[in-house]
C-alpha cells in the first residue's frame, strides 16, 4: 500500500466521477412569498429551508434544481426562489453599500456581482425589483425579490443620474449606480404594490 491512498488504490488509478442521479420533478413549491412547499405542505422548519436553499440552483435552460452530489430533480418556483427582506446601508452617493438579508438568513451586497435590476409586472406596470444572490449553471442566476418594504426603504434612498444620456432615479452600491426608474416617471407616481 502506497502512503496516503486509500486501500485499494493502486498509484495512476482514479476513481471514476460519481454519477448524479437524476430524479425527475420533486414536489417542491416555491411560492411568490418565500414560502417553500413540499407536497403541498409549508415547510414551517427554517433550518430545513436553509439546508434545501443551500443546494438550490438553475441549469442552463433557467430551471430550478435541488442539487447535491448524489442526486438533483427539479422544482418550481412561482418567480424567485428567495425575499430579500431587509436592508442596511452605510455611506452615501458613490461610496455607499446596501447589504440586504435574504428570508433564508443570507447576507448579500449589492454591487459589480450583485446586481440590482427592476422588471414591470406585465398587467399592473407596477416595479419589481429582484438582488442577484449567486450564478446559475448557465446565463439565469438565482435572485432574490426586493419586498415592498424594502424596496421602499431603496426608493428613499434615491438620487438622479445618467443612464445611457437618460435622466434616471437610482441608487449607488459597490461603486455601481443602479437605476429604479426613469426620473420623469418617478415625480408623480404613486409607488405601487412590489
Amino acid at each position: 500500500m502506497l502512503r496516503g491512498k486509500p486501500a485499494g488504490e493502486e498509484a495512476g488509478d482514479a476513481r471514476p466521477p460519481r454519477r448524479v442521479t437524476d430524479c425527475g420533478d420533486l414536489p417542491f413549491l416555491i411560492k411568490r412569498d418565500g414560502a417553500w412547499l413540499y407536497k403541498g405542505t409549508p415547510i414551517n422548519r427554517k433550518p430545513m429551508v436553509c439546508l434545501f436553499a443551500s443546494v438550490l440552483t438553475r441549469d442552463e435552460d433557467g430551471h430550478y434544481l435541488l442539487e447535491t452530489p448524489a442526486e438533483r430533480g427539479r422544482i418550481e418556483v412561482e418567480d424567485a426562489p428567495f425575499l430579500a427582506v431587509e436592508m442596511q446601508w452605510t455611506g452615501t452617493g458613490r461610496d455607499q453599500s446596501l447589504t440586504f438579508r435574504t428570508n433564508v438568513d443570507q447576507c448579500v451586497t449589492a454591487g459589480p456581482e450583485h446586481k440590482l435590476r427592476i422588471m414591470h409586472d406585465l398587467l399592473t406596470c407596477e416595479p419589481v425589483p429582484y438582488l442577484h444572490i449567486r450564478d446559475g449553471k448557465g446565463r439565469y442566476p438565482i435572485e432574490a425579490r426586493i419586498n415592498r418594504a424594502t424596496y421602499y426603504e431603496l426608493v428613499a434612498l434615491a438620487e438622479p443620474g445618467m443612464v445611457q444620456g437618460r435622466k434616471m432615479l437610482g441608487v449607488w452600491s459597490g461603486g455601481v449606480f443602479f437605476p429604479l426608474g426613469e426620473e420623469n416617471d418617478c415625480r408623480d407616481v404613486e409607488a405601487g404594490p412590489v
